[in-house]
């Protein structure tokens, strides 16, 4: 595993960033918008992904809020960002097991895989690995 990482689901992503980083300090890196992705038609100027680096070991990621069905307390995730498809493959059939999947492990449009998994506490995991 590289790294854990917390990821914030928030409304207004763009300014939620800008108050973030004017807090904490640190370089916005790694913007995507849902812009011209046919999965997110409708929802164009929202970003789907977002990173705050403060420093080398200290990283938030954002995203704007898709869903209006959300749980509250549901807006903070751990994304785990993993070394190989062996790894996330076994992480995604134990975090299944008594858990619940909210996206099948699957190929993205980012070049990786990917899935996420609440697990039987409660708390839901964002696997991501490079293929």
């Amino acid at each position: 595993m590289k790294r854990i990482v917390p990821h914030l689901m928030i409304e207004n992503c763009k300014e939620a960033i800008a108050y973030y980083q004017e807090l904490f300090g640190g370089e916005v890196k790694n913007i995507q918008l849902s812009d011209g992705i046919e999965m997110f038609k409708g929802q164009e100027g929202k970003y789907i992904h977002a990173e705050l680096h403060v420093n080398e070991q200290c990283i938030l990621y954002l995203a704007d809020i898709f869903s209006q069905d959300r749980t509250k307390g549901s807006d903070v995730q751990l994304a785990l960002e993993l070394e190989n498809e062996a790894e996330i493959t076994r992480l995604f059939k134990g975090l299944s097991q008594g858990g619940k999947v909210k996206m099948e492990l699957q190929d993205t449009f980012w070049g990786a895989k990917y899935a996420v998994v609440t697990d039987p506490y409660g708390i839901t995991w964002e696997l991501n690995a490079p293929q």
